[in-house]
Protein backbone atom coordinates (compact mmCIF):
# COMPACT_ATOMS: atom_id res chain seq x y z
CA UNK A 1 0.00 0.00 0.00
CA UNK A 2 2.66 2.39 1.01
CA UNK A 3 4.30 1.37 -2.18
CA UNK A 4 1.35 2.16 -4.50
CA UNK A 5 1.60 6.03 -2.36
CA UNK A 6 4.96 6.48 -2.80
CA UNK A 7 4.82 5.30 -6.72
CA UNK A 8 1.68 7.83 -6.72
CA UNK A 9 3.79 10.70 -5.34
CA UNK A 10 6.45 9.99 -7.62
CA UNK A 11 4.30 10.38 -10.46
CA UNK A 12 2.23 13.72 -9.69
CA UNK A 13 5.83 14.74 -8.75
CA UNK A 14 6.87 14.21 -12.70
CA UNK A 15 4.13 15.89 -14.19
CA UNK A 16 4.28 18.93 -12.40
CA UNK A 17 7.93 19.09 -13.15
CA UNK A 18 6.53 18.31 -16.35
CA UNK A 19 3.84 20.64 -16.51
CA UNK A 20 6.55 23.55 -14.74
CA UNK A 21 9.33 22.64 -17.38
CA UNK A 22 6.23 23.17 -20.17
CA UNK A 23 5.60 26.48 -18.52
CA UNK A 24 9.44 27.98 -18.46
CA UNK A 25 9.88 27.05 -22.06
CA UNK A 26 6.54 28.32 -23.07
CA UNK A 27 6.90 31.62 -21.46
CA UNK A 28 10.45 31.91 -22.61
CA UNK A 29 9.46 30.89 -26.21
CA UNK A 30 6.09 33.79 -26.07
CA UNK A 31 7.94 36.45 -23.89
CA UNK A 32 11.62 36.79 -24.26
CA UNK A 33 12.20 38.78 -26.89
CA UNK A 34 15.06 38.89 -29.66
CA UNK A 35 17.00 42.25 -28.21
CA UNK A 36 17.20 44.21 -25.58
CA UNK A 37 18.57 47.34 -26.92
CA UNK A 38 16.80 47.33 -31.17
CA UNK A 39 15.56 50.67 -32.62
CA UNK A 40 11.86 50.40 -33.97
CA UNK A 41 11.44 49.49 -37.68
CA UNK A 42 9.19 48.99 -40.69
CA UNK A 43 7.95 45.59 -41.86
CA UNK A 44 5.14 45.09 -44.37
CA UNK A 45 2.62 42.40 -44.47
CA UNK A 46 1.58 42.30 -47.78
CA UNK A 47 -2.39 41.07 -48.77
CA UNK A 48 -2.13 37.26 -49.34
CA UNK A 49 1.09 36.54 -47.38
CA UNK A 50 0.56 33.03 -45.18
CA UNK A 51 1.67 33.17 -41.90
CA UNK A 52 4.88 31.08 -42.48
CA UNK A 53 6.17 33.45 -44.83
CA UNK A 54 5.27 36.31 -42.67
CA UNK A 55 7.16 34.70 -39.07
CA UNK A 56 10.04 33.82 -42.12
CA UNK A 57 9.82 37.80 -42.35
CA UNK A 58 10.24 38.55 -39.03
CA UNK A 59 13.54 36.69 -38.64
CA UNK A 60 14.99 37.57 -41.79
CA UNK A 61 14.59 41.13 -40.33
CA UNK A 62 15.65 40.87 -36.67
CA UNK A 63 12.21 40.69 -35.28
CA UNK A 64 12.52 37.25 -33.55
CA UNK A 65 14.97 35.14 -32.27
CA UNK A 66 13.06 32.16 -34.19
CA UNK A 67 9.91 31.38 -35.34
CA UNK A 68 8.95 28.67 -32.76
CA UNK A 69 7.53 31.31 -30.25
CA UNK A 70 5.47 33.17 -32.73
CA UNK A 71 4.13 29.59 -34.05
CA UNK A 72 2.98 28.78 -30.58
CA UNK A 73 1.11 31.90 -29.70
CA UNK A 74 -0.32 31.89 -33.21
CA UNK A 75 -1.47 28.07 -32.37
CA UNK A 76 -2.61 28.90 -28.84
CA UNK A 77 -4.74 32.15 -30.18
CA UNK A 78 -6.24 30.16 -33.30
CA UNK A 79 -4.56 33.01 -34.90
CA UNK A 80 -3.08 32.12 -38.15
CA UNK A 81 -5.58 33.34 -40.51
CA UNK A 82 -6.29 36.26 -38.53
CA UNK A 83 -3.09 38.80 -39.11
CA UNK A 84 -4.17 42.06 -40.94
CA UNK A 85 -2.07 43.32 -44.05
CA UNK A 86 -0.46 46.30 -43.75
CA UNK A 87 2.67 48.53 -42.86
CA UNK A 88 3.61 48.01 -39.19
CA UNK A 89 6.26 49.84 -36.62
CA UNK A 90 7.76 47.12 -35.08
CA UNK A 91 10.88 46.34 -32.58
CA UNK A 92 13.10 43.33 -31.89
CA UNK A 93 12.26 44.60 -28.13
CA UNK A 94 9.07 43.33 -28.93
CA UNK A 95 8.23 39.95 -26.90
CA UNK A 96 7.27 37.39 -29.98
CA UNK A 97 3.33 37.27 -28.29
CA UNK A 98 3.15 41.58 -28.43
CA UNK A 99 4.36 41.31 -32.25
CA UNK A 100 1.14 38.81 -33.18
CA UNK A 101 -0.80 40.86 -31.16
CA UNK A 102 0.20 43.83 -32.62
CA UNK A 103 -0.07 41.69 -36.14
CA UNK A 104 -3.52 40.62 -35.33
CA UNK A 105 -5.10 43.37 -34.04
CA UNK A 106 -3.97 45.52 -37.21
CA UNK A 107 -1.72 48.25 -35.49
CA UNK A 108 -0.11 49.25 -39.07
CA UNK A 109 1.53 52.80 -39.42
CA UNK A 110 -0.66 54.92 -41.63
CA UNK A 111 0.62 58.41 -43.70
CA UNK A 112 -1.70 61.27 -43.73
CA UNK A 113 -2.35 62.95 -47.32
CA UNK A 114 -4.11 66.24 -47.78
CA UNK A 115 -6.26 66.78 -50.78
CA UNK A 116 -6.70 70.57 -50.54
CA UNK A 117 -10.35 72.24 -52.14
CA UNK A 118 -10.15 73.01 -55.29
CA UNK A 119 -8.18 69.66 -56.39
CA UNK A 120 -9.33 68.59 -59.67
CA UNK A 121 -8.83 63.78 -60.29
CA UNK A 122 -5.61 64.91 -62.86
CA UNK A 123 -4.12 67.03 -59.41
CA UNK A 124 -5.69 64.37 -56.90
CA UNK A 125 -4.14 61.48 -58.66
CA UNK A 126 -0.82 63.09 -59.52
CA UNK A 127 -1.05 63.57 -55.48
CA UNK A 128 -1.62 59.98 -55.03
CA UNK A 129 1.39 58.93 -56.76
CA UNK A 130 3.77 61.49 -55.68
CA UNK A 131 2.66 59.89 -51.95
CA UNK A 132 3.25 56.51 -53.50
CA UNK A 133 0.04 54.91 -53.28
CA UNK A 134 -0.73 54.21 -56.21
CA UNK A 135 -0.10 54.92 -60.15
CA UNK A 136 -1.84 57.87 -61.35
CA UNK A 137 -3.04 56.87 -64.66
CA UNK A 138 -4.64 53.83 -62.97
CA UNK A 139 -6.19 56.30 -60.67
CA UNK A 140 -7.59 58.28 -63.55
CA UNK A 141 -9.27 55.25 -65.29
CA UNK A 142 -10.79 54.45 -62.15
CA UNK A 143 -12.60 57.57 -61.54
CA UNK A 144 -12.88 59.46 -64.81
CA UNK A 145 -16.17 57.87 -66.61
CA UNK A 146 -19.66 57.65 -65.75
CA UNK A 147 -20.01 53.83 -64.27
CA UNK A 148 -17.92 54.88 -61.57
CA UNK A 149 -20.21 57.78 -60.25
CA UNK A 150 -22.99 55.38 -61.36
CA UNK A 151 -21.33 52.90 -59.10
CA UNK A 152 -21.81 54.75 -55.83
CA UNK A 153 -24.96 56.12 -56.93
CA UNK A 154 -24.18 59.58 -58.03
CA UNK A 155 -24.81 61.36 -61.01
CA UNK A 156 -22.32 62.84 -63.47
CA UNK A 157 -19.93 61.45 -65.97
CA UNK A 158 -17.28 60.77 -63.47
CA UNK A 159 -16.17 61.18 -60.27
CA UNK A 160 -15.50 64.78 -60.69
CA UNK A 161 -16.25 67.04 -57.21
CA UNK A 162 -17.47 63.84 -55.27
CA UNK A 163 -13.72 63.40 -54.09
CA UNK A 164 -14.55 65.40 -51.02
CA UNK A 165 -11.17 67.69 -50.19
CA UNK A 166 -9.69 66.48 -46.87
CA UNK A 167 -6.98 64.90 -44.54
CA UNK A 168 -7.01 61.45 -44.96
CA UNK A 169 -5.09 58.32 -43.65
CA UNK A 170 -3.98 55.54 -46.01
CA UNK A 171 -1.98 52.80 -45.05
CA UNK A 172 0.95 51.25 -47.75
CA UNK A 173 -1.33 48.40 -48.70
CA UNK A 174 -4.67 50.46 -48.95
CA UNK A 175 -5.88 50.23 -53.01
CA UNK A 176 -6.78 52.81 -55.24
CA UNK A 177 -10.80 51.29 -54.76
CA UNK A 178 -9.89 51.70 -51.28
CA UNK A 179 -8.96 55.66 -51.20
CA UNK A 180 -11.64 56.54 -53.94
CA UNK A 181 -14.22 54.82 -51.88
CA UNK A 182 -13.22 56.43 -48.31
CA UNK A 183 -13.05 60.02 -50.34
CA UNK A 184 -16.40 59.46 -51.89
CA UNK A 185 -17.82 57.74 -48.75
CA UNK A 186 -17.08 61.20 -46.72
CA UNK A 187 -18.46 63.60 -49.47
CA UNK A 188 -21.42 61.53 -48.72
CA UNK A 189 -21.39 61.79 -45.06
CA UNK A 190 -20.95 65.82 -45.73
CA UNK A 191 -23.22 66.23 -48.35
CA UNK A 192 -26.10 64.60 -46.13
CA UNK A 193 -25.50 66.02 -42.88
CA UNK A 194 -25.01 69.43 -44.17
CA UNK A 195 -26.01 70.73 -47.32
CA UNK A 196 -28.75 67.40 -48.98
CA UNK A 197 -31.94 69.16 -46.93
CA UNK A 198 -31.70 72.57 -48.24
CA UNK A 199 -30.36 71.51 -51.95
CA UNK A 200 -33.67 69.98 -52.23
CA UNK A 201 -35.53 73.02 -50.79
CA UNK A 202 -33.92 75.22 -53.39
CA UNK A 203 -34.64 72.34 -56.00
CA UNK A 204 -31.04 71.76 -56.76
CA UNK A 205 -30.15 68.19 -57.56
CA UNK A 206 -26.63 67.28 -55.82
CA UNK A 207 -24.85 67.12 -59.78
CA UNK A 208 -26.18 70.94 -60.09
CA UNK A 209 -24.85 72.23 -56.58
CA UNK A 210 -21.42 70.33 -56.38
CA UNK A 211 -20.77 71.35 -60.26
CA UNK A 212 -21.59 75.16 -59.04
CA UNK A 213 -19.94 74.61 -55.80
CA UNK A 214 -16.73 73.67 -58.00
CA UNK A 215 -17.30 76.94 -60.27
CA UNK A 216 -17.11 79.30 -57.13
CA UNK A 217 -14.01 76.94 -55.81
CA UNK A 218 -12.25 77.89 -58.51
CA UNK A 219 -12.99 81.12 -58.98
CA UNK A 220 -11.94 82.40 -55.95
CA UNK A 221 -9.28 81.23 -52.44
CA UNK A 222 -11.43 84.10 -50.34
CA UNK A 223 -13.71 82.13 -48.27
CA UNK A 224 -15.23 85.44 -47.67
CA UNK A 225 -15.81 86.28 -51.20
CA UNK A 226 -17.62 82.91 -52.10
CA UNK A 227 -21.03 84.22 -51.43
CA UNK A 228 -20.20 87.30 -53.80
CA UNK A 229 -18.93 84.64 -56.63
CA UNK A 230 -21.89 82.50 -56.22
CA UNK A 231 -24.41 85.73 -56.28
CA UNK A 232 -22.73 86.73 -59.30
CA UNK A 233 -23.31 83.03 -61.22
CA UNK A 234 -26.96 82.76 -59.63
CA UNK A 235 -28.27 86.36 -61.02
CA UNK A 236 -26.44 85.04 -63.97
CA UNK A 237 -28.52 81.83 -64.33
CA UNK A 238 -31.94 83.32 -63.38
CA UNK A 239 -31.48 86.08 -65.96
CA UNK A 240 -30.15 83.41 -68.89
CA UNK A 241 -26.69 85.15 -69.17
CA UNK A 242 -24.12 82.63 -69.94
CA UNK A 243 -21.83 81.95 -66.80
CA UNK A 244 -18.25 83.14 -68.67
CA UNK A 245 -15.82 81.30 -66.34
CA UNK A 246 -12.56 80.92 -67.70
CA UNK A 247 -12.14 77.85 -64.88
CA UNK A 248 -14.48 76.24 -66.85
CA UNK A 249 -13.08 76.31 -69.90
CA UNK A 250 -9.60 75.82 -68.86
CA UNK A 251 -10.83 72.30 -67.77
CA UNK A 252 -12.54 71.30 -70.82
CA UNK A 253 -9.01 72.03 -72.47
CA UNK A 254 -7.22 68.81 -72.89
CA UNK A 255 -3.50 69.74 -72.91
CA UNK A 256 -3.82 73.14 -71.19
CA UNK A 257 -0.49 74.75 -71.04
CA UNK A 258 -1.04 77.69 -68.30
CA UNK A 259 -1.60 80.45 -70.93
CA UNK A 260 -5.89 81.04 -71.56
CA UNK A 261 -6.55 82.63 -75.28
CA UNK A 262 -9.26 84.32 -76.78
CA UNK A 263 -9.16 80.85 -79.31
CA UNK A 264 -9.65 79.04 -75.87
CA UNK A 265 -13.19 81.10 -75.37
CA UNK A 266 -14.22 80.97 -78.71
CA UNK A 267 -13.57 77.24 -78.66
CA UNK A 268 -17.24 75.57 -78.29
CA UNK A 269 -16.65 72.31 -76.03
CA UNK A 270 -18.99 70.95 -72.93
CA UNK A 271 -17.76 73.18 -70.73
CA UNK A 272 -17.11 76.55 -72.45
CA UNK A 273 -19.72 78.93 -70.61
CA UNK A 274 -18.33 81.57 -72.59
CA UNK A 275 -20.02 79.90 -75.65
CA UNK A 276 -23.10 77.52 -73.64
CA UNK A 277 -25.97 78.61 -71.63
CA UNK A 278 -26.50 77.40 -67.94
CA UNK A 279 -24.06 75.05 -65.86
CA UNK A 280 -21.58 72.84 -67.57
CA UNK A 281 -22.69 68.92 -67.76
CA UNK A 282 -20.69 68.82 -64.03
CA UNK A 283 -17.83 69.64 -61.70
CA UNK A 284 -14.47 70.61 -62.74
CA UNK A 285 -13.32 70.06 -59.29
CA UNK A 286 -13.82 68.82 -55.74
CA UNK A 287 -15.57 71.86 -53.93
CA UNK A 288 -15.08 72.02 -49.98
CA UNK A 289 -17.53 72.95 -47.86
CA UNK A 290 -16.99 76.65 -47.73
CA UNK A 291 -18.08 76.56 -51.30
CA UNK A 292 -20.59 73.91 -50.87
CA UNK A 293 -22.12 76.71 -48.56
CA UNK A 294 -21.33 79.46 -50.77
CA UNK A 295 -23.66 77.97 -53.57
CA UNK A 296 -26.30 77.64 -51.45
CA UNK A 297 -26.30 80.70 -49.60
CA UNK A 298 -25.50 83.41 -52.29
CA UNK A 299 -24.99 87.38 -51.13
CA UNK A 300 -28.10 89.46 -51.44
CA UNK A 301 -26.73 91.60 -54.23
CA UNK A 302 -27.44 92.05 -57.78
CA UNK A 303 -23.85 92.22 -59.22
CA UNK A 304 -23.15 90.03 -62.20
CA UNK A 305 -19.24 90.87 -63.06
CA UNK A 306 -16.89 90.09 -61.40
CA UNK A 307 -12.70 91.17 -62.02
CA UNK A 308 -9.41 90.21 -60.54
CA UNK A 309 -7.60 92.73 -58.81
CA UNK A 310 -4.57 91.31 -58.96
CA UNK A 311 -4.07 90.18 -55.40
CA UNK A 312 -6.36 87.24 -54.88
CA UNK A 313 -9.65 89.57 -54.30
CA UNK A 314 -12.19 90.43 -57.20
CA UNK A 315 -13.98 94.00 -58.13
CA UNK A 316 -17.89 93.23 -58.70
CA UNK A 317 -19.97 95.66 -60.65
CA UNK A 318 -23.67 95.35 -61.68
CA UNK A 319 -23.39 96.65 -65.01
CA UNK A 320 -21.24 95.86 -68.05
CA UNK A 321 -20.14 99.50 -68.53
CA UNK A 322 -18.66 99.49 -64.41
CA UNK A 323 -17.10 96.17 -65.46
CA UNK A 324 -15.10 97.65 -68.38
CA UNK A 325 -14.07 99.98 -66.68
CA UNK A 326 -12.77 97.84 -63.99
CA UNK A 327 -11.61 95.41 -66.40
CA UNK A 328 -9.39 98.72 -67.64
CA UNK A 329 -8.09 99.38 -64.59
CA UNK A 330 -6.92 96.49 -63.43
CA UNK A 331 -5.14 95.08 -66.63
CA UNK A 332 -3.74 99.06 -66.63
CA UNK A 333 -2.40 98.26 -63.08
CA UNK A 334 -1.01 94.28 -63.80
CA UNK A 335 0.64 94.87 -67.02
CA UNK A 336 2.82 98.10 -65.22
CA UNK A 337 3.15 95.36 -62.24
CA UNK A 338 4.84 93.19 -65.34
CA UNK A 339 6.97 95.59 -66.71
CA UNK A 340 8.27 96.61 -62.92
Amino acid sequence: MNRKKNNLKIIVIVALACVLVAGIYLYSKLYTPASSSAPPALFLVKRGMSFNAIARGLLKEGFLKETRGIKIAAFLKGAHKKIKAGEYELSAQMTPMALLNALVEGRTKSYPVTFPEGYNIKEIAALIEAKGLGSKDDFIKHTMDAKAAADFGLKGESLEGYLFPDTYSFTKVATLEDIIRKMVATFKAVYVREFQEEAEKQGMTTLELVTLASIIEKETGQVDEMPLISAVFRNRLRKRIRLGSDPTVIYGIKDYNGNITKKHLLTRTPYNTYRNYGLPPGPIASPGRAALQAALNPADVSFLYFVSRNDGTHKFSNTLKEHNRAVRKFQKRRRRNVKK
